[in-house]
C-alpha cells in the first residue's frame, strides 16, 4: 500500500451526486477528495431534466445561470397518447421559479458535469482517476479507503455516491438490484437530422401499453434527445438476450406514426435495463454514509434520480456543518441526521416512481381510466408535483 493522504471528508464516485456534494463542502470550508473508479470524470447517457428542487441547489452553489446558458428551459411537460396520438394532459413550467424557487431545465448529463468538475476544481476539490476502492475501514479516528493499485485515502468522513451497484452498500444492508423488466434506448442527435419531432418547447412523453417514449431538446436546441423504455417479453421468459433490438421494433410498431417515425433515430448499440433497490433505512454507520443511487436507487419515471442526491449533498453539507470531525460520535450523529432528515423522502420518491411507472404503462380497461382521468384533470392542479418540487408540502398519504 502506498502512503495515504488525509482530507476531511473523502467521497467515493464521481458522478453527479458526488461532485455536488464536494462542492458544497468545500464551499462550507471542509477539504474534499473525490476517488472516481473509470480514467476520466464522464457522464454515461445523454439527456437530464433537472426539476425546482435540483436547480434551486444549483443557484446556491453560483450555478444555474450557467446550467440555463447550456440546457433548455421548456414550457410545458406534455403526456401524449402513443398510439392513438394527441395529448392527454400537460404540466406548465413557466411559473415554476416563481412557484418553486427555481426552473425546470434539461440539458446534456456531460455538460451538468462538466460545470460541476470545473467549479470543483476551482474551489479546490482534489480528483483522483483511476480509483477503484475494494476496501474501506473505518478505524474509529479515521476512515480509510484502499484502491486495488494500493493507493489508500484517510479522512474523518467517507461518502458513498458510487451508484447503483455500490460497493460500499454491502457494508450497510444485504440486498440486491431489482429488475423492472423494462429496458431503454436512449439517442441524441443534431437538430436537422431529426425528421419527426415533438414541439421543441415541450419535453413530451408518449405512453403505451408496456412502453413510452420521452422526446426533448438540448444545448439550446441543438440537439434531440429520444428515449424509448418497453417492457420484454423476453424478460418474462428468462431469455439472456432480453431486451434487443428486434424486440424494440415490435413493441413499438402498434404506435401512432409520430411514434413510429421516432423510433429509428433511436441508437442500437446499447441498452439501458431499468433497476432499482428496495428503500433501506440503512445508510450510515460510524464515519460512513451512503448517498444518490448508492442510498435510494429509483427508477427512471419521476426523473428525480439526480435531484434526490442533489438534494442529499445539501443535507450531507448542513448535518456536518460545525461539527468536529476528529470526535467520532459526533460525526456519527450528524451523518445519522442526515438519514433520518433524507430517507422518508427518498422512500417516497422511490415508491412512487414505481406507481408512475406502473400508470403509464397501462392497457385495456385501466389505459381507459386513465385517459379519461388524465384528460379530466384541470390544467393548474399541482397537487401531485408541488410535494415534490416544493421541499416545504407535506407528501400525499401512501
Amino acid at each position: 500500500m502506498t502512503s495515504t493522504t488525509f482530507d476531511d471528508v473523502v467521497i467515493v464516485g464521481g458522478g453527479i451526486g458526488g461532485l455536488t456534494t464536494a462542492l458544497s463542502l468545500v464551499r462550507s470550508g471542509r477539504s474534499v477528495r473525490v476517488l472516481e473508479r473509470a480514467s476520466a470524470f464522464a457522464e454515461v447517457g445523454a439527456g437530464i431534466q433537472l426539476a425546482p428542487n435540483a436547480t434551486r441547489t444549483l443557484d446556491q452553489l453560483g450555478l444555474l445561470d450557467e446550467v440555463i446558458s447550456v440546457g433548455v428551459l421548456p414550457r410545458r411537460i406534455v403526456m401524449a397518447d402513443a398510439v392513438g396520438g394527441g395529448e392527454l394532459t400537460w404540466l406548465d413550467l413557466t411559473d415554476f421559479p416563481k412557484r418553486y424557487g427555481g426552473p425546470y431545465i434539461v440539458l446534456h448529463r456531460s455538460d451538468l458535469l462538466d460545470i460541476l468538475l470545473r467549479a470543483g476544481i476551482e474551489a479546490g476539490v482534489g480528483l483522483e482517476t483511476n480509483a477503484h476502492v475494494e476496501t474501506v475501514a473505518d478505524e474509529g479516528g479515521r476512515v480509510v479507503a484502499v484502491c486495488s493499485d494500493g493507493r489508500a485515502f484517510a479522512g474523518s468522513v467517507l461518502i458513498g455516491a458510487d451508484g447503483l451497484r455500490s460497493t460500499l452498500r454491502p457494508m450497510f444492508v444485504e440486498d440486491d438490484v431489482i429488475c423492472s423488466g423494462y429496458v431503454a434506448y436512449r439517442g441524441a442527435v443534431p437538430i436537422e437530422q431529426v425528421e419527426r419531432h415533438a414541439d421543441l418547447r415541450d419535453v413530451v412523453a408518449w405512453l403505451g401499453p408496456g412502453m413510452h417514449l420521452v422526446q426533448y431538446p438540448l444545448r439550446s436546441g441543438d440537439l434531440y434527445n429520444q428515449v424509448a423504455v418497453f417492457r420484454s417479453p423476453s424478460f418474462e421468459r428468462g431469455d439472456p438476450d432480453w431486451g434487443n433490438p428486434a424486440e424494440l421494433e415490435e413493441r413499438f410498431s402498434v404506435c401512432c406514426e409520430h411514434v413510429r417515425e421516432s423510433v429509428p433515430m433511436l441508437g442500437r448499440d446499447h441498452r439501458w435495463p431499468m433497476y432499482d433497490r428496495l428503500p433501506t433505512t440503512s445508510w450510515t454507520a460510524g464515519r460512513v454514509a451512503l448517498m444518490g443511487d448508492a442510498a435510494h436507487p429509483m427508477l427512471q419515471y419521476l426523473a428525480q434520480g439526480a435531484c434526490q442526491a442533489m438534494e442529499d449533498a445539501m443535507a450531507l453539507t448542513r448535518a456536518l456543518a460545525g461539527r468536529d470531525l476528529t470526535v467520532a460520535h459526533v460525526v456519527a450523529d450528524g451523518l445519522a441526521g442526515y438519514r433520518d432528515e433524507r430517507t422518508p423522502r427518498t422512500a417516497r420518491v422511490q415508491t412512487s416512481a414505481r406507481a408512475w411507472g406502473e400508470i403509464w404503462h397501462v392497457d385495456g380497461v385501466a389505459k381507459l381510466l386513465r385517459d379519461e382521468l388524465f384528460r379530466d384533470r384541470a390544467l393548474d392542479d399541482r397537487r401531485h408535483v408541488d410535494w415534490l418540487y416544493d421541499d416545504a408540502v407535506a407528501p400525499p398519504p401512501a
